[in-house]
């Protein structure tokens, strides 16, 4: 929680604090400063024509931690990322909660890009703010965030201009997967609709999927455009079969990784995901061992099957990346893997030679 002496060494809280007490400004949850303020402050320092680092903090998967553990410990989240914030942050600025699980972050330090990057790189990394347990009372949930950001006046010179970069960087940090930051570089961002970002439901995607499944003959095409959309709508780099008898593929690579007889032990309504490759050790250690070996922390994982016949399985996964995976894209995976089956039970050829020929058609 922010003091008065804390704030009374930024003008513009000093001024503020000669007319409303400290419990005025604060957000009476986490002790930080308060949307109002939090904003009368960014448009003091552009007035002011003060350099200044805007970034907006998103918590991911919140509602999962409200859904699962309850608000009591929602709150607790909400304290522990502030308290943490905000002794990260130290003399170098001010943070906010500006709503719900979201928060502000004005750091009057850093503008370049190598010292932003290293700024918000250290808060996620060594247990700092984020991609940490928050030890609460009963529980200890994983929380990690997306961020994006922008600077002034080098990016946007009024406010709604540097909002507007910090909600594009903040989606395409989203898109990307969450748990990561963006920060905002005009020849990367500058033409990103965020209503595109937003506007690209799941309903889209499964009917973008079946119309490029059904308008081919060939299986290996079908898979081809199949292998296609999925790379621009789940944004993946590779993705891996397991075949029938345990055997890890790469498609992009056309590699063996490894072998996997353990996949089901993880399965629920024939789809899993995690955030942490440590949650299926004991389950599963055949698996844990070859993603391991792959460096591989987070991923899905779906069957490919048609009634009470398993025909293998469909992998995402992304090396050396702590991506979020979210319900829709194992959705999007699971859908994928019912239209592989259904070919695979009227062609009767096996995964990996469907996914084979799919790869090869498109070289």
């Amino acid at each position: 929680m922010y003091t008065v002496k804390e704030l009374s060494q930024i003008p513009y809280f000093e001024e503020l604090l000669k007319e409303k007490d400290i419990v005025q400004i604060l957000d009476s949850l986490t002790g930080l400063v308060s949307r109002p303020y939090m904003i009368g402050f960014i448009k003091s320092l552009i007035e002011e024509k003060r350099p200044f680092t805007l970034g907006i903090l998103d918590l991911d998967n919140f509602k999962f931690v409200n859904d699962n553990y309850g608000h009591r410990v929602g709150d607790g989240v909400l304290s522990g990322v502030s308290s943490d914030m905000q002794e990260y942050l130290g003399s170098a600025g001010v943070a906010g909660r500006i709503g719900g699980d979201e928060f502000m972050i004005v750091n009057l330090r850093d503008r370049t890009y190598a010292e932003k990057k290293l700024f918000y790189l250290n808060m996620y990394a060594n247990f700092r703010v984020l991609r940490k347990n928050i030890k609460l009372e009963d529980c200890d949930p994983f929380i990690t965030g997306t961020i994006g950001s922008a600077t002034f006046p080098e990016d946007a010179t009024t406010y709604d201009g540097l909002f507007e970069l910090v909600d594009k960087a903040l989606y395409r940090g989203k898109t990307k997967g969450r748990n990561c930051y963006i920060i905002y570089l005009p020849e990367k961002h500058a033409n990103i609709e965020i209503k595109e970002l937003k506007g690209h439901s799941i309903y889209v995607t499964m009917r973008s999927l079946t119309a490029r499944f059904d308008t081919e003959e060939a299986i290996p095409d079908k898979v081809r455009k199949i292998m296609d959309a999925l790379v621009e709508d789940l944004r993946i780099s590779d993705l891996y079969c397991i075949t029938a008898d345990g055997i890890l593929q790469s498609q992009v690579k056309q590699a063996t990784l490894g072998k996997i007889t353990d996949a089901n032990n993880i399965l629920n309504i024939g789809r899993y995901y995690t955030n942490s490759l440590n949650d299926v050790k004991d389950a599963s250690p055949e698996m844990y061992e070859v993603l391991h070996e792959q460096e591989i922390e987070t991923f899905m994982i779906v069957d490919v099957k048609v009634g009470n016949t398993c025909y293998g399985y469909l992998l995402c996964a992304e090396p050396h990346s702590q991506r979020l995976w979210q319900e829709d894209d194992s959705a999007i995976l699971l859908y994928t893997a019912r239209l592989l089956a259904s070919e695979i039970q009227r062609t009767g050829a096996p995964l990996n030679f469907i996914l084979q020929g799919a790869s090869e058609s498109g070289k």
